[in-house]
């Protein structure tokens, strides 16, 4: 065990706020609600939390500037020490990363991190599109009218005509992570559906149709770490985050040397796996949940997270490799795209699902696996910045 094992942080509960279109309710109502889950999951009073992270891709979506100090009083922890944290569609990820840091380094026992946004329910479909684009270079694509699907539909169009990878096989990503959203409460968009219904659906931005396309979401998630000696005695067994890392690119594809690969995420993974002590990712873990922004996104998100070999995650997907019943089960939340897409809450969001999955305490898909290892990811603009957990169970 290494010396950064040992001191990985215990994650002590999660909750969730179901993540869909609610259209008029206040986002405090989700952060409190989700908060509040967190604590009795983890049998904690506000008392015992030590400081607060908060995550929330921009002002623009929930019109709330430092939104930290609001967070703090809807839970009754005004007083204790916070920090906002924005990073894209990494927002929550990254969140995630500080408490991590903040436990490794000392500063404090147990720190609950709160993600949120209100991406589908308070702005219209046009007004989102704006704000994402300007997540990206805003002076050179957002301003310029760049939006998030065309870019994204550009990297994966050149990673198609390089791999030859398919339509169809994008289309199992969709068909696979709608139907794994079925059994999930918290599921924005869980759907029955066939590669017939994903590939006669709407062209948005060639080669990606209505189905390809995650939904943006409103919701909030909430999970409280610990520091190992500071982890109430559970009776049932608990996960630790014994991986963290990020990672970066370009802003503008254009400056990317290879546009159609994710070269952020693979640098986060590095650094997650060598801190975790894994030296084989493609088969050390039972479960994972990748950032699906679009379908095309999770064949790219596995090959930089070295799941699957350069230009083989297509062909293994329509196999059903990562079909909840494969060898490596991906999404079985269901994904952005079955699950939801809110930036500042998805990232803790993975982390909450996979650590009912190491603890035996899954809904769906993912109550009939046995599960102790599994990996984690987000990422901000087209893979403009990437961040990665990896999380073990802990026996009790």
């Amino acid at each position: 065990m290494s010396a950064d094992t040992a001191r990985a942080p215990v994650v002590l509960g999660g909750g969730v706020h179901p993540f869909g279109r609610h259209a008029g309710g206040p986002w405090r109502d989700w952060v409190r609600q989700a908060g509040e889950a967190a604590l009795l999951d983890a049998g904690l009073a506000p008392a015992d939390i030590d400081a607060v992270v908060v995550a929330s891709e921009t002002d623009f979506l929930s019109l709330q500037v430092n939104p930290g100090p609001v967070v703090l009083a809807e839970l009754g922890l005004v007083g204790k020490p916070v920090v906002r944290v924005e990073g894209g569609g990494a927002s929550g990820g990254l969140a995630l990363r500080e408490a991590v840091m903040q436990i490794m380094a000392g500063l404090y026992r147990r720190v609950l991190v709160v993600g949120f946004d209100a991406a589908a329910g308070h702005l219209g479909a046009a007004d989102v599109q704006l704000v994402y684009g300007l997540s990206f270079d805003a002076e050179t694509d957002g301003m310029a009218g760049a939006t998030a699907v065309a870019l994204y539909a550009l990297s994966i169009a050149e990673y198609m005509a390089r791999h030859g990878a398919t339509a169809e096989q994008l289309a199992h990503v969709s068909v696979k992570n709608h139907a794994n959203a079925i059994g999930n409460p918290w599921a924005h968009k869980p759907m029955s559906i066939t590669v017939g219904d994903v590939l006669a659906s709407p062209m948005i931005a060639t080669p990606y149709r209505k189905f390809d396309c995650s939904m943006a979401s409103d919701g909030a998630a909430a999970i409280v770490l610990a520091a190992p000696g500071e982890a109430p005695a559970a009776d049932r067994p608990r996960s630790r985050i014994t991986g963290s890392g990020a990672g970066s690119d370009y802003p503008r594809l254009g400056d990317r040397r290879d546009r159609s690969a994710f070269r952020a995420k693979a640098r986060a993974a590095h650094a997650a796996y060598a801190m975790a002590g894994i030296d084989a990712p493609s088969s050390a873990f039972d479960a994972a949940e990748v950032y699906d922004a679009f379908t095309g996104a999770e064949l790219q998100s596995l090959e930089a997270l070295g799941l699957a070999a350069e230009g083989t995650a297509g062909p293994a997907m329509a196999e059903g490799r990562f079909d909840a019943a494969g060898e490596l089960p991906v999404n079985l939340s269901g994904g952005l795209i079955g699950q939801g897409g809110v930036p500042g809450a998805t990232g803790i969001a993975q982390a909450v699902f996979m650590d009912r999955l190491l603890g035996d305490r899954a809904h769906g898909d993912g109550a009939r696996r046995a599960v102790r290892r599994g990996v984690i990811d987000v990422h901000g603009g087209v893979c403009t910045n990437a961040v990665v957990h990896v999380m073990e169970r802990a026996e009790p």
